[in-house]
């Protein structure tokens, strides 16, 4: 639509200039025939149908040679209402040498004829006019119109073409939120399942492991009756203590269930004693100091005071993964 609104423009601006064009070399050629031969241009002026005119300064130039040549061939005007035509364009616009010649003529040619055809001919030059004027308050509206029309069909065009853009964006947001949904859907399960594996290896592997040295711990001592069960639980807890794989078993789990904070101290720590090694190990399991204590050979006391130590070296060595590591202790 707006490569047929341009098309429509080209071709009225071409015609109104071939137009123009044409209407000007005649007004010369008459110009020219004013000083040798004024009847002749006069004759010429007559025979131009203003009513074509494109324009007013067209019209302006044509009224005021139209009165030259009256003048130069003596001839009076019934009414000044042609050289008024010259006399309102030129003073509107301060052609001052126009305007005094436009005045001069209306001087010159205003009175009484009984010259029938001048006067026919000047009054058809009136209904002329009078149609020009018509003809460009109708193209005046016609181009308001067609501006309307191009300015409503561009407008028309830039909304839909915005509303494109934005249903592009819209897409693209939803498919970003759809993406960014099946991620959060997923990272849930993933969690849930890590929360289910950790409760499972919690309640099937270590509590085991914590109600057996808790049983072995509260049974030191007593009577005789409990030695054979305070036997049967110490010696559980040394083979828990010496079997290496039980201890795998649990650091794998733990790096499972814990996002392998193990694996991490290790590389923030890699010189770390074994020992100490094993301490976060139990720590990260949950189990209980006095737990630990039996597992590592050592007192309440010192296991106390180990943790202790080993929060410290861990707080200066991990500091990438300080708060993750800290929660251990």
């Amino acid at each position: 639509m707006r490569t047929l609104l341009y098309i429509v423009l080209a071709l009225v601006v071409s015609g109104c200039a071939a137009s123009s064009s044409s209407h000007i070399k005649r007004l010369d050629e008459a110009q020219r025939l004013m000083n040798g031969n004024p009847r002749e241009a006069l004759e010429k002026l007559n025979a131009i149908d203003v009513s074509e005119f494109n324009d007013s300064a067209t019209m302006a130039r044509w009224a005021l040679l139209y009165s030259e040549a009256l003048a130069a061939n003596n001839l009076t005007a019934p009414s000044d209402s042609i050289v008024n035509i010259a006399v309102d364009y030129y003073g509107h616009r301060n052609l001052t040498d126009e305007l005094n010649k436009a005045r001069r003529l209306r001087v010159l040619i205003l009175g009484d004829t009984d010259n029938a055809l001048v006067t026919a001919r000047y009054l058809q030059k009136e209904k002329e006019f009078m149609l020009f004027k018509e003809r460009i308050k109708r193209e005046r509206y016609m181009l308001v119109g067609l501006i309307i029309l191009t300015m409503s069909a561009g407008v028309i065009l830039w909304q839909r073409q915005r509303m494109k853009i934005q249903s592009i964006k819209n897409d693209a947001l939803m498919s970003e939120a759809s993406a960014l949904r099946c991620h959060i859907d997923a990272t849930t399960d993933n969690l849930g399942r890590l929360q289910s594996t950790l409760s499972h290896v919690l309640e099937k592997r270590f509590t085991l492991i914590d109600s057996l040295c808790q049983t072995y711990y509260e049974s030191q001592g007593m009577k005789s009756e409990r030695k054979a069960i305070v036997e049967k639980v110490k010696s559980q807890i040394e083979s828990l203590k010496t079997d290496e794989s039980a201890f795998a078993e649990m650091e794998r789990t733990v790096n499972e269930c814990r996002g392998n904070i193990l694996h991490r101290i290790k590389a923030d720590y890699p010189d770390i004693k074994n020992d100490d090694y094993r301490l976060a190990t139990y720590l990260a399991c949950g189990l209980s100091n006095r737990t630990i204590s039996l597992l590592l050979g050592e007192t309440v006391e010192v296991i106390y005071k180990r943790k202790s130590r080993l929060k410290i070296r861990l707080k200066e060595k991990c500091a990438d993964n300080n708060t993750d590591i800290m929660s251990i202790f």
